[in-house]
């Protein structure tokens, strides 16, 4: 596990293989690290699958409205849902899409991220300046290149339970 430096926004997502300690970015995208951890305090985002994971690209994963279903069904809807807040406004950067940055997930509109997000797995910077970045992976990197691929994935992994360390 990484050394923690500021708990309250620092994120640890417990996968199949191990932890995930992400440090939120709230001095470059508030809005972003403020509903990640909001939804993660309410439980939102335990056992929310990882519905689209394309392999040298990215894991994405976060809708809390379908993701947390077992049935094929849902699975297969999962990615077209968020929570019951509004969308956020893009709080874009000059921050990179580099491996291991979070980045938030969302329609054709720039202003539509509300719960879903995405982890790179590789330098993505053709993503740079229209999604935004606010995370990092600190640690744990190791288990996210294990999330089973697909879009949707046959049998998704999940996101067992995600907490803000503050609080763990």
């Amino acid at each position: 596990m990484a050394e923690i430096k500021d708990p309250e926004n620092t994120i640890i997502i417990e996968l199949k293989d191990g932890p995930v300690t992400i440090e939120l970015l709230p001095d470059v995208a508030p809005k972003h690290a403020e509903r990640m951890k909001e939804l993660a305090r309410a439980g939102k985002y335990d056992n929310v699958c990882f519905h689209r994971v394309i392999d040298g690209f990215m894991a994405q994963t976060g809708d809390v409205e379908h993701g947390n279903m077992e049935d094929g069904f849902n699975i297969r809807r999962a990615g077209t849902g968020g929570s019951d807040m509004p969308d956020l406004p893009a709080e874009f950067s000059k921050l990179p899409h580099d491996r291991g940055t979070l980045g938030a997930a969302r329609s054709m509109n720039p202003n539509s991220a509300n719960s879903q997000f995405f982890i790179n797995f590789a330098d993505n910077h053709f993503l740079n300046g229209q999604y935004t970045v606010y995370g990092r992976v600190l640690s744990g990197m190791e288990h996210v290149d294990k999330i089973v691929r697909g879009e949707p994935p046959a049998s998704p992994d999940r996101m067992i339970s995600v907490k803000v360390a503050a609080d763990a």
